[in-house]
């Protein structure tokens, strides 16, 4: 059965109908015992028949080709199973025996004494501790060396000489803490109190470290398998329980069908300002199924999969670790925050059970749903009902991928008029969002794989495979770094300059290794397409059009690497020409698909560009991005091509009629980290926000008001 078949409106990305007759599979056949006598027979002597074999054995058992060489592929798939099964049986034994063991050791040199002095005896531990301290004293300083030498190629001096930065501490489970470059230091917001408009400090998320006893890993057992079973019902049911949108094709949940087919006591919020969300959507990635369920059962990858959605992801707890090497039946407890690249829309924020069981060979559920912990649920006003994916194994190492989003929201404050139709749609949050996003990072991760290089692609300036990875790593971090930058996180306390329109800018401070860092942003609407906003940004012909700080000066790409099979998928190193700057290159990235595009980029100086290029580790590089999110209006477009696929580039962004931009800058206010915040630093970042706003309107025609 192909359990993802009862995939979304986004069809073309869909596969197969599980309906057509030429796709059922044929009845089991059941073999006699005189074929199986016979094909163990020939396992023993040979486990692997050539052709000229298997047409033997089709002849003298009267079975097809096709069913001698499934049955010897999963006679193999047994005798592997029950020798990694005995094998883990012995190994387990021999763990036990080997722990009994230490612990009778252990529990013997507790009773030793000393016969001179009566005491404990003198052992040679401390001369083994000593060697220990040396021998990671020594490695510790090849460490710094090797840092300190990449430092000064860069910033021109080892970093022997640079101030001392002040320790800073972190809990297990601090949330606000969040890195905003890759550096791993960082800290919540500093004091706003110079801005107008500052008020209360950032709220303590009320979240602990918790203590999950049998019974609830009992209960949470039980209400992720309900889940799951709930999810597999939804991916792969059709009409009553979904329907057709007469507007645009997607599929819509049937609220009154599915209260009834699963009935549930109440609700969990009160509010008549409670929504209900629901979408599917499927398409086919560029990953095999094993990798992608790697990548979703780790809180770390699941960020790095999806950075333009996922700000905090964090695994609060590991119930279940499932079998080893598929995960399946793996369970854990997870805390995540989900954004919109806009400080004009909150995060939400879910505390979680997510579930993987492997159905069978080649075909993976993965299941989230909310679970409440007490000292979480006040404060959390998302719940997520279950939600998920299923992947499923292709011929060709790709996976389709069915996903589905179903979550009941309360809004604590309405949703700004702008963001309002986009987020009430469903698209904001969406599995169309997801499974867009998804095919475009997998294309990405394929990209960072390939080990050939072409001289056409990369302009003769990157030398060498490493050299490509690292770059890409380095755009990686780069684009990661902005999205943090402009997050509504917990971790984030934006306070809002008035005078450039409705919206305002947005500012917040945080600390990074580089010092204290002022972003600010604003979002405001062009009745422009989305996908003709995104090209007017990525062109470089166009840049000095919008770009203040080239002051109209001409741009030039001198590096490119493609990403994606979308030509607007790429990176780019830009050279800005007639500038005083001429030891400073430009370091860009441009991603888009069916449900929105950025286009992000940081000044890197010529040093730290050739660091990447020739294939060294980029994370030392100080990164300070800014750029452009584009999103679909949620209006949709008189003139439009009707409803897309999930597989295109356009999708919700091509029915649009108009685009919200978000555009965002970083600037250093000082390297001192015990630096004191002043309005000039606010008056600087807020003057180029409106300055860029002008010049783009004027560029595209659009009036200024």
């Amino acid at each position: 059965m192909d359990y993802g078949s009862g995939g979304g409106g986004s069809g073309s990305g869909g596969g197969h109908d599980a309906s057509d007759p030429s796709r059922r599979s044929k009845p089991y056949h059941r073999h006699t015992a005189h074929q199986i006598q016979r094909l163990e027979l020939m396992f023993k002597e040979c486990p692997h028949p050539d052709e000229k074999q298997r047409l033997q054995l089709s002849r003298e058992l009267g079975l097809a080709p096709r069913q001698i060489k499934f049955w010897f592929q999963n006679r193999r798939t047994q005798m592997k199973a029950q020798h990694e099964r005995a094998d883990n049986r012995s190994l387990r034994t021999e763990n036990d025996k080997i722990r009994c063991e230490n612990i009778a050791i252990r529990e013997a040199l507790k009773n030793v004494i000393c016969p001179s002095c009566g005491g404990p005896p003198v052992t040679e531990d401390s001369y083994f501790d000593d060697q220990k301290l040396r021998m990671e004293n020594a490695q510790l300083k090849e460490e710094l060396d090797r840092v300190s030498s990449i430092a000064a190629k860069y910033i021109g001096r080892p970093i022997s000489q640079l101030p001392p930065v002040q320790p800073v501490h972190f809990s297990s489970l601090d949330f606000r803490m969040t890195s905003f470059d890759g550096y791993g230091v960082s800290g919540p917001s500093l004091d706003l109190d110079l801005l107008p408009g500052s008020s209360s400090s950032i709220p303590n998320l009320p979240f602990q470290p918790v203590v999950i006893s049998d019974m609830d890993k009992s209960l949470m057992s039980d209400i992720a398998a309900n889940a799951m079973e709930e999810m597999l019902r939804l991916l792969q049911s059709n009409e009553p329980l979904w329907i057709k949108s007469t507007n645009d094709g997607r599929d819509v949940l049937n609220l009154e069908t599915y209260e009834r087919i699963f009935p549930r006591p109440n609700t969990h919020f009160k509010s008549p300002n409670v929504r209900i969300e629901a979408s599917r959507d499927s398409g086919v990635v560029i990953m095999n199924g094993l990798a992608l369920v790697d990548m979703f059962m780790d809180s770390n990858k699941w960020v790095e999969l999806f950075p333009t959605i996922v700000s905090i992801a964090k695994t609060i707890e590991v119930i279940s670790s499932g079998m080893l090497g598929t995960h399946s039946g793996s369970l854990q407890l997870m805390y995540e925050e989900l954004q919109v690249l806009s400080p004009l829309v909150p995060t939400r924020e879910f505390c979680i059970l997510r579930y993987c069981q492997q159905i069978e060979q080649g075909l993976w559920a993965i299941v989230n749903v909310t679970y409440d912990l007490p000292q979480f649920a006040s404060q959390c006003r998302s719940h997520r009902l279950p939600s998920g994916c299923l992947i499923q194994d292709m011929p060709n190492g790709y996976s389709k991928v069915t996903w589905l989003e179903h979550v009941e929201i309360e809004d604590k404050a309405p949703i700004h008029r702008l963001y309002r139709d986009l987020v009430h749609s469903g698209l904001a949050f969406g599995a169309e969002r997801w499974l867009a996003t998804l095919q475009r990072m997998c294309e990405r991760f394929a990209c960072l794989m390939v080990s050939n290089t072409s001289t056409r692609d990369l302009g003769g300036v990157i030398p060498s495979p490493d050299g490509k990875r690292s770059m890409m790593k380095l755009a990686q971090r780069m684009v990661t770094n902005f999205c943090t930058s402009i997050s509504t996180s917990n971790s984030h306390r934006w306070t809002t300059l008035s005078g450039l329109n409705e919206v305002g800018v947005r500012v917040t401070v945080h600390k990074s290794s580089n010092g204290i860092v002022l972003s600010a942003a604003t979002t405001f609407w062009l009745p422009v397409s989305p996908q003709n906003v995104f090209n007017f940004f990525k062109d470089e012909r166009t840049r000095p059009q919008w770009d203040v700080l080239s002051n109209g000066n001409a741009v030039q790409e001198v590096a490119h690497i493609a990403n994606g099979s979308h030509p607007g998928n790429c990176i780019s190193v830009l050279q800005a020409f007639n500038t005083s700057h001429n030891n400073m290159l430009i370091l860009q990235e441009s991603c888009i698909d069916s449900s929105g595009s950025l286009v992000v980029y940081c000044p890197v100086d010529l040093p730290a560009i050739n660091v990447a290029m020739s294939g060294e580790d980029p994370s030392y590089i100080p990164l300070l991005p800014s750029g452009f999110t584009i999103s679909p209006d949620g209006h949709p477009d008189q003139g439009g091509e009707g409803a897309s696929t999930s597989s295109s580039a356009h999708g919700s962004m091509g029915r649009s009629g108009g685009s919200l931009i978000t555009v965002a800058f970083q600037i250093l206010v000082s390297s001192l980290p015990s630096a004191k915040l002043n309005m000039d630093s606010v008056t600087t970042v807020n003057n180029l926000i409106g300055t860029t706003v002008q010049q783009i309107k004027a560029a595209l025609n659009c009036p200024s008001s």
